[in-house]
């Protein structure tokens, strides 16, 4: 009888084992996270249409800056400050003075993944302008657009069919992998963005003709997407690194206000989700590097309006221990 008893403890503590090493990764929730993470941002959008004087294509781009964030994650929960450090890594006189803010908030629910996000950009410049402007040269090239701005806010679930997958093990704050781990995601997103140049039209007048959208000095969209894709997550020695792809669709309502009077559309657009990291990855710490890319395009009558959306940074951490976490790690502590 004390065999078997001893074979059913030993069996029973094998089988649990095995169900605990199938988990392919740690995590760290119950401790405190802090980081930070210096790199850069863009939200730069072009126009396109038949403009006067056989102009097809406008890029209007913003003057670099250092983005300097904080963040911090318990449990659920996390939250990220990003803002620009003074001064510009352009010459303004050429590129103008940009002022950035940008603030994300995200979470993680069994296989969901959600963040929050916003973004507001303003000083832009009009990239060669001097080719159909007489007033600038090729030693000043651009025209300068102080009160354009640029703003989005972005509301995005994933839900990810393995439950092997953990978005906050695979942005490493808040766990690590052990191993390789994949799978099929589902991405939903409410966004908002427009461009914003206050009372003055956009497009500049040597270049528009008397409608209304040549004119306007406000444009946007409201959309809902949904993109399906792909992710992986892998780990070699201590190196954590991950991909994640995806295409898919958008409902648009998108709209232009002149004057104070606005017009309103409806359409579809492609969307695309992009994400790459690569970084070390222990139990107290981490340091990684982190590149994502967004295009979300938009054609109001024959107008069409890109925005694109790029950050890149360096991301570093330290995990710092907590009660609960100390009884959850040793439990014969």
């Amino acid at each position: 009888m004390k065999k078997i008893v001893f074979l059913f403890i030993l069996f029973s503590r094998f089988s649990f084992s095995q169900e605990i090493d199938t988990i392919p990764f740690n995590s760290y929730k119950d401790r405190i996270v802090a980081y930070a993470d210096i790199g850069s941002n863009s939200s730069h959008f072009t126009l396109q249409d038949n403009f006067n004087l056989g102009v097809n294509k406008l890029h209007f781009k913003h003057n670099i800056k250092t983005i300097l964030g904080v963040g911090f994650s318990y449990k659920w929960f996390a939250i990220h400050l990003g803002f620009a450090l003074p001064g510009n890594l352009k010459s303004t006189s050429k590129f103008g003075n940009s002022k950035y803010f940008d603030l994300k908030l995200r979470g993680t629910y069994k296989q969901i993944y959600y963040y929050a996000g916003l973004r507001s950009y303003r000083g832009f410049y009009l990239k060669n302008e001097y080719e159909w402007n007489d007033s600038l040269t090729s030693f000043q090239p651009n025209g300068i657009y102080p009160n354009l701005s640029s703003s989005s806010i972005e509301i995005d679930v994933w839900y990810f069919i393995s439950k092997k997958f953990d978005m906050h093990a695979v942005l490493g704050r808040v766990g690590n992998y052990k191993r390789f781990a994949q799978t099929i995601y589902f991405k939903n997103s409410i966004n908002a963005f427009n461009i914003n140049n206050k009372s003055e039209s956009i497009i500049p007048s040597a270049l528009s003709d008397s409608t209304d959208r040549m004119n306007a000095n406000s444009m946007g969209v409201i959309e809902l997407a949904f993109i399906p894709g792909y992710a992986f997550v892998n780990r070699f020695k201590n190196w954590q690194y991950s991909a994640f792809g995806g295409v898919g669709v958008a409902f648009q309502s998108s709209y232009y206000i002149k004057d104070k009077v606005s017009r309103s559309f409806t359409g579809l657009a492609p969307r695309f989700d992009f994400r790459l990291s690569y970084g070390y990855n222990v139990s107290d710490y981490f340091i990684f590097i982190e590149g994502n890319y967004n295009l979300r395009s938009v054609k109001i009558q024959s107008l069409q309006y890109n925005q694109s959306f790029f950050n890149a940074r360096l991301i570093g951490g330290y995990r710092f221990k907590t009660k609960s976490s100390k009884r959850k790690e040793n439990p014969s502590l």
